[in-house]
């Protein structure tokens, strides 16, 4: 038995007497339900999760957002799997959760695809490649040039180890065969105040609605976003792809799951009310005012295929630079 099977086993035997009726399935919802974001409160998962909570209270009513931060996003991953498989407790999770803590922890906690339901991705968020405003680079290309003249001798901050932002820049520096030291920060704030500032020439950011500003005001220089297509709030921004680095994309994202065992009946009736949600234009505007791209794709269906797709994506990276957490 491979490790997937024994997680799964242990997953249907733990959760067997934890999983309501078909009766109670259909009653659903008849009381508060808690929606989870393993970070503090204030980060970008609550920008999402909070407007998303009062978008769908007419059909999910009494929705609560509950902040329980610890392990990188593990102690409130592992609360939602504590939880019966009813429907009343569910996960804001995003890379953090389906990639980082299970795939580079030396005892993953569990395993993404088998421990939880996937129900819906709302967003996704790409990482903008920028440089210091004293930086000579004025495309991407002229980063890369000089990288490649000075190799070890450049720096980029980043949120943090395991962050989207180090794993994006991993990903470039392997794609592009360039030698850019780590500079981890405690945190996206801290790392674009720094590339300000100058302390550090290179940074791999959040394409967030103060990161467009400051390269507006000439603070930094956006030079790239690791998006698929160009962001929805900056359509002047090229795509790392489309500047000459195939296969860099790197994007976070922010989303709905149920822990393994929910009825299908409760996935569609969270499904639905966030399809609905994301059909208003209210809610769409939010989430690109705040630096996000809406996953208007985003049935249960499309929720497993695109954590699929990023765990084939991310797996190799974390495994090449050796990343462990503990």
């Amino acid at each position: 038995m491979d490790r997937r099977q024994a997680l799964k086993l242990g997953a249907a035997m733990a959760g067997s007497a934890l999983v309501p009726s078909w009766a109670q399935a259909q009653g659903y919802p008849d009381r508060a339900i808690r929606v989870i974001v393993p970070f503090p409160a204030g980060g970008v998962n609550d920008a999402v999760a909070r407007p998303w909570a009062e978008k769908v209270s007419g059909m999910l009513p009494r929705v609560s957002i509950e902040n329980i931060g610890g392990a990188g996003g593990a102690v409130g991953a592992n609360n939602v799997l504590r939880a019966p498989a009813d429907g009343y407790t569910l996960l804001f999770g995003s890379g953090a959760t389906h990639i980082v803590v299970p795939f580079a922890s030396a005892k993953p906690p569990y395993d993404p695809e088998v421990a939880f339901e996937a129900i819906s991705i709302i967003q996704v968020s790409g990482i903008g490649i920028a440089v210091a405003a004293s930086h000579p680079a004025k495309t991407l290309q002229d980063l890369i040039d000089d990288a490649r003249k000075r190799p070890g001798e450049l720096a980029y901050g980043s949120a943090g180890v395991g962050s989207a932002t180090h794993l994006g820049a991993e990903l470039f520096k392997s794609l592009t065969k360039t030698d850019i030291r780590h500079v981890p920060y405690r945190g996206g704030g801290p790392a674009l105040n720094d590339l300000v500032a100058g302390h550090v020439p290179v940074g791999m950011i959040n394409v967030s609605t103060q990161a467009l500003e400051l390269h507006k005001a000439g603070m930094i220089r956006l030079l790239a976003a690791t998006t698929p297509k160009r962001p929805v709030g900056a359509p002047w921004l090229p795509t790392a792809e489309e500047a000459g680095v195939p296969g860099c994309v790197a994007i976070n994202f922010g989303g709905l799951f149920a822990p393994a065992g929910t009825p299908r009946e409760v996935i569609d009736k969270v499904s639905a009310a966030t399809q609905a949600a994301m059909k208003d234009k209210q809610f769409v505007d939010l989430l690109v005012a705040s630096g996000f791209e809406p996953h208007l794709d985003n049935t249960p269906e499309e929720a497993k295929r695109f954590v699929r797709a990023e765990i084939d994506r991310w797996v190799p990276v974390i495994k090449r630079i050796g990343l462990t957490l503990d």
